[in-house]
């Protein structure tokens, strides 16, 4: 089971909680596809990482995945060798969902780039030839890798890279620079961990669940004043992973996530941001296929 899959099947989960609601996101996710084959964000220009999203999406609820139009998109960016890490993994993944063989053909090519966001210290970064890595570029590398049915090079430089993240509190900071950690980061350095088959500290697990907010859902930070839905779409899925009884939250968590369903058929970012989109969408998902009966 891949990172990607593993996300996807959880996700799946959603479709009992969901029930009739599913022709409308089938409908708000399609009718973000442009034209060109792919998806818009918030802006109105198709963008690969929305695309991974909204091709998610729709495998999650089994509705039917326009793969001719998508792929007559991703075939626009080649090899993918002008992309930044966030667009290369993106590219990788759209690739492996629609199944084409054009993914294995180009996978020398693909891995050459991919390689280039390897840092100094064996993890991975946004920016090429960087000193340290951080979570999240290792997240995308590991998935990017996993999606090109491939091992990721020298794991253990990976691990040690993720755990030279690690704060005095247990949870992980995305940046070398950022003393505090946070929940997504946290999340992602937990999966990332477990993938690797690494050691869980379990302290992190703890700090995670600190993070759950009065408001039913979890929080960035601890001390954060409003809970969000990728912290909480995060949070959940890593706690899942390595094993956290997700009983004693569901009911909350639930209710929080249903809160921010918008009758257009898609999920707002928080009770803030009322503007729902393909990302947020899937992690609405996400977060209701670990929360269902």
């Amino acid at each position: 089971m891949t990172l990607t899959l593993e996300m996807i099947n959880a996700a799946a989960r959603a479709r009992k909680p969901l029930a009739d609601r599913a022709p409308a996101v089938a409908a708000f996710i399609k009718s973000k596809q442009n034209p060109d084959g792919g998806f818009a964000g918030r802006a109105a220009d198709s963008d690969l990482y929305y695309t991974v999203f909204a091709t998610e999406s729709l495998i999650t609820i089994n509705a039917d995945i326009p793969k001719p139009q998508i792929a007559e998109y991703l075939s626009t960016f080649g090899s993918g060798h002008t992309l930044d890490l966030v667009h290369l993994a993106s590219l990788i993944r759209c690739w492996s969902n629609i199944e084409p063989p054009e993914l294995l053909k180009m996978r020398t090519q693909l891995v050459t780039h991919l390689q280039t966001f390897r840092s100094n210290d064996g993890g991975f970064n946004i920016s090429p030839a960087s000193e340290s890595g951080t979570v999240y570029a290792s997240f995308l590398a590991l998935a990017a890798y996993q999606d090109l049915r491939l091992a990721i090079p020298d794991p253990a430089s990976v691990i040690a890279s993720i755990e030279s993240l690690k704060t005095d509190a247990a949870s992980y900071s995305n940046d070398p620079r950022i003393p505090a950690g946070s929940v997504p980061a946290t999340a992602a350095a937990l999966v990332t961990l477990h993938y690797l088959r690494a050691p869980i500290d379990n302290s992190s697990a703890k700090g995670l669940l600190s993070c759950h907010h009065k408001e039913g859902g979890f929080a960035i930070l601890p001390n954060a004043p409003v809970p969000d839905l990728l912290s909480t779409a995060t949070a959940l899925h890593a706690l899942a992973t390595v094993g956290i009884d997700l009983a004693p939250i569901k009911s909350p968590c639930r209710d929080f996530v249903e809160s921010l369903y918008d009758p257009a058929g898609a999920f707002c970012a928080s009770r803030l941001d009322k503007h729902p989109d393909c990302e947020y969408t899937y992690y609405g998902l996400l977060a209701l296929g670990h929360l269902a009966e």
